[in-house]
C-alpha cells in the first residue's frame, strides 16, 4: 500500500525561529527518508526527468535511496547536479519534478526535492567524493560570475578536462546564493561547502574581481582564456517609480538582503554592517524575495510586517511553502492593494499611500492585470518599506563588451545553447533570461558548458 500523503518535514516552532536565523526544516531521518523514497513508482516513462532543469535521473537515485544505498544515491545525483545540497533546499520542486510526478496524479507527489537535500547533507557530513575530472586539455576558461549559472557552468567545464577560473565581483563566492537567499532558508556554510568542492577539483576563484572594471571580457581573451562565459545575474534592483522612494527607511530588497545575508546585519555588532528596521515594516511584491524580506524583517526586530501584493495571492509567484512559513510567522498580507507614494517627516519614512485594485484581463504573463479602484486611497504607517518587485541584469559586461548584442530588457542575446553575438562569448542564467530560478540558472550553465566543450575542440583545436 502507497502511502498517500509525504512524509511530514520537522521544522522548528515558528514561535521560536522569529528570534533566529536558524534553518527552518530540520530535514529527514534516514528513516524518514527510506520511507519516502518507497512511495516512488519508479516509472519507466520518468517524467520528473524531463521535469529537472539539470535532468538528474530521479528514479534511479530514488531506487538506491530505498535500499538504504545512501552512497548509491548521491552518485547518481551527482551525475548531473554538483549543488544538491543547495537544489534540494531552494528549487520550486513543485513546478518541476515533483510537479509532473505520476504519483502526484492521484495522491501527493514524491517529495523529490527533500530526499535530494537528504542524500546531500549526508554525504557532507561522511565525506564528499569529487566528481572525476577529464584529462587535461590546454584550453582555458574565464567564468564571469560565480552564482548558479556560473557554479554549474564551471563544475561541468573542469570535468571536460579545461582549465577553469571563476571571477567574482564580491568579496565571497556564490552570487545570489549567498547575498539574496536568507540564513534561514539556505546557511551559508553549506553554499561554502559546495564551492569549496569546485576549488578541490581545480576551479580557480579570483574576487572582487568586477569585470567590465577590472579588466574587461576583450582583455580577458586577449591573456590566454579560449572562451568566455557570462554568468552575471540580474542584481539590479527595480523600483516602483512612485514619489517618496528616496526616503530614509526605504529600502530595495537587494540592498536589504546584502546587507543582513552577506554582510551580517543580523549579528551587530560582531559585524559592523547595521540596518535600520522600524517597529512597522511593509514589503511590497509577492515572490520568494518579499517572502524572504518579510521573514527577515520579523527575525530583526519588527513588530509587525505587512505584505502589499497588487493582485490576489493566487496570482503569488512565492513557492506556497514560503508563503506557509510567512503566515506561520506571523506575517499579515494585503491583497489586491499597491503603493502609490511614500510619505515621510523630516526626509525619514513615516507612512505610505496605497490604492485598491481589482483584476481585469490577462495581461502579457497570463496572470489577470490589476486596475486601481478610483477613489480609494488609503493610509498604513510604517517606518522601513522594502521593494521586492523584481530585478534586472546588471548592464556592466554588455556595456563594456563591443559586438555583443542585447536585448531591449538590457539581457544578453544568446542562443539555446548559451551562445552569444561575440565568437568564443556564453552567456547563461537571469544575464540571458532575466530574473528566473536557481535552477533554471544552473540548467543553461551546464548547457552552455557542453557549448564551450564542442567550441573548443572542434573550432578553437582546429586552428592550433
Amino acid at each position: 500500500m502507497i502511502r498517500k500523503t509525504q512524509v511530514p518535514m520537522r521544522e522548528q516552532d515558528p514561535r521560536e525561529r522569529i528570534h533566529n536565523f536558524q534553518e527552518v526544516p530540520y530535514g529527514y531521518t534516514p528513516e524518514e527518508a527510506i520511507q519516502e523514497a518507497k512511495r516512488c513508482l519508479q516509472c519507466k516513462n520518468a517524467p520528473c526527468i524531463g521535469g529537472c532543469p539539470v535532468e538528474i535521473d530521479i528514479p534511479r537515485f530514488i531506487a538506491h535511496l530505498a535500499e538504504g544505498d545512501f552512497r548509491g544515491a548521491i552518485r547518481v545525483i551527482k551525475e548531473s547536479n554538483n549543488l544538491p545540497a543547495i537544489c534540494g533546499r531552494v528549487c520550486p520542486q513543485e513546478t518541476q519534478c515533483e510537479g509532473v510526478c505520476t504519483l502526484g496524479k492521484k495522491f501527493e507527489p514524491v517529495a523529490i526535492g527533500r530526499l535530494e537535500r537528504f542524500v546531500a547533507d549526508w554525504e557532507r557530513e561522511r565525506g564528499v567524493e569529487l566528481p572525476p575530472v577529464g584529462e587535461p586539455t590546454g584550453f582555458r576558461v574565464a567564468v564571469v560570475g560565480s552564482g548558479p549559472a556560473g557554479l554549474a557552468c564551471a563544475v561541468d567545464l573542469r570535468r571536460f578536462g579545461h582549465a577553469v577560473t571563476m571571477f567574482e565581483a564580491l568579496h565571497e563566492p556564490g552570487g545570489v546564493l549567498m547575498y539574496g537567499i536568507p540564513e534561514f532558508r539556505l546557511p551559508k556554510d553549506i553554499v561554502r561547502a559546495e564551492i569549496a568542492t569546485l576549488q578541490e577539483m581545480g576551479v580557480e576563484l579570483v574576487t572582487n574581481a568586477v569585470v567590465g572594471k577590472t579588466f574587461t571580457v576583450d582583455e580577458l581573451l586577449a591573456d590566454g582564456y579560449q572562451a568566455v562565459f557570462v554568468g552575471t545575474g540580474a542584481g539590479l534592483p527595480r523600483f516602483l517609480g512612485v514619489p517618496g522612494e528616496s526616503l530614509i527607511g526605504v529600502y530595495s530588497a537587494n540592498e536589504f538582503l546584502t546587507r543582513v545575508n552577506l554582510m551580517r546585519a543580523y549579528r551587530f555588532p560582531e559585524y559592523d554592517t547595521p540596518i535600520r528596521v522600524g517597529r512597522r515594516v511593509a514589503v511590497v511584491g509577492g515572490g520568494n524575495v518579499a517572502m524572504d524580506a518579510a521573514r527577515t524583517a520579523l527575525r530583526l526586530g519588527a513588530e509587525e510586517v505587512l505584505v502589499l501584493y497588487r493582485r490576489t495571492e493566487a496570482e503569488m509567484p512565492a513557492r506556497r511553502e514560503e508563503i506557509r512559513h510567512a503566515r506561520e510567522e506571523g506575517v499579515v498580507f494585503h491583497f489586491l492593494v499597491s503603493p502609490v507614494r511614500f510619505l515621510g517627516e523630516r526626509g525619514e519614512l513615516a507612512g505610505v499611500e496605497c490604492i485598491r485594485m481589482e483584476l481585469g484581463a490577462p495581461d502579457e504573463s497570463g496572470r489577470r492585470r490589476p486596475v486601481p479602484i478610483e477613489g480609494s486611497e488609503f493610509v498604513i504607517t510604517i517606518e522601513t518599506a522594502v521593494i521586492a518587485i523584481g530585478n534586472q541584469p546588471h548592464p556592466l559586461v554588455p556595456r563594456t563588451t563591443p559586438g555583443l548584442s542585447v536585448t531591449r530588457w538590457g539581457t544578453i542575446q544568446a542562443d539555446e545553447e548559451g551562445a552569444t553575438s561575440r565568437e568564443g562569448v556564453f552567456a547563461g542564467g537571469d544575464i540571458v533570461t532575466g530574473a528566473a530560478t536557481v535552477i533554471s540558472a544552473m540548467g543553461a550553465g551546464k548547457k552552455a558548458a557542453r557549448a564551450i566543450d564542442r567550441y573548443l575542440r572542434e573550432r578553437v583545436a582546429s586552428r592550433a
